[in-house]
């Protein structure tokens, strides 16, 4: 009967880091970036129908906030009513301004087998088609579309966990103890590197003291190609997963908490040096351009 009651509080499926790690990505990601391509950018996503909202959310910081709730963007649709799944919901009304309303849950991960292969999940195909898109259409609408998926997938690729394992759908059916959330206890794997990061709602001054935090404490990565990003998460799943046993589950207990938390402030780290040197090679000349293998992901 505990098991059962367990269980059934444990938290819905994780979808990615959660909306602090993104927003930390897109600030540190921002800082690379050129006057000009913070312009062409900021243009970009001023025409997108949740730009109010991404504006209100950030307040009084301005377009590094707004950037950053950008970043966020492609999760807040899951419950949002607009939008739909289209693997199991007929599609709602179009929205102006959006070339797609559709969730693409698949959009967010890569599953592979026991023998190295992709099972199921799109998150390379996808983060390669929109870096062309943003490289080469012509059409305001889809370069306004493509931008704030962009900005979540590049951050996604560096969850070791969204890279992850098929038999266990990248951690979101491995349940664990985890003592160091008390409103959580008993989670799942995917969900407790979610939230290492930080707080859902982390905003403001301490968004930015963090970022900052994080550029002095962690040297910038070598810019590397979007495989190599996304083998370097697969490769880091022998060290996502805890081995001591709790009284029920597996536990994370101190060691573990601590090295997972460095670990998770890296890859952070990574995604937002690579995100932000890829859009400025796209947008440096101030509109998206062919730039040969320059800064390709």
């Amino acid at each position: 009967m505990l098991l059962t009651l367990i269980f059934l509080a444990l938290p819905a499926a994780a979808q990615a880091w959660s909306a602090a790690g993104h927003r930390l990505t897109a600030c540190i990601a921002w800082q690379q970036l050129s006057s000009q391509s913070q312009a062409s950018l900021g243009e970009i996503l001023a025409r997108h129908p949740d730009y109010p909202r991404w504006q209100a959310r950030a307040g009084k910081y301005g377009m590094i906030a707004i950037f950053a709730e950008a970043a966020t963007w492609a999760d807040s649709i899951r419950n949002d009513p607009r939008y739909f799944d289209e693997r199991r919901e007929w599609p709602t009304p179009p929205i102006p301004g959006l070339a797609d309303n559709a969730r693409h849950k698949v959009w967010h991960y890569l599953d592979f087998d026991a023998s190295g292969h992709v099972r199921e999940g799109e998150l390379d195909q996808q983060i390669e088609r929109l870096t062309q898109v943003l490289r080469a259409s012509p059409s305001p609408q889809q370069t306004t579309y493509a931008l704030p998926w962009l900005l979540h997938l590049v951050g996604d690729i560096h969850q070791p966990l969204h890279v992850g394992r098929h038999d266990d759908e990248g951690g979101n059916q491995f349940e664990i103890e985890n003592p160091y959330d008390r409103r959580q206890p008993f989670t799942n794997l995917h969900a407790y590197w979610d939230d290492l990061p930080g707080p859902y709602g982390l905003r403001g001054q301490r968004l930015l003291d963090e970022a900052e935090r994080l550029i002095g404490l962690i040297p910038p990565p070598q810019r590397g190609t979007l495989s190599g990003w996304r083998d370097e998460s697969h490769a880091l799943l022998t060290q996502v997963y805890p081995r001591s046993a709790g009284s029920l589950l597996p536990i994370i207990n101190e060691r573990f908490h601590l090295q997972s938390r460095e670990l998770a402030q890296r890859r952070i780290v990574e995604a937002g040096y690579r995100l932000g040197w890829l859009l400025e090679s796209l947008f440096h000349s101030g509109v998206p351009r062919e730039t040969g293998n320059h800064g390709r992901p």
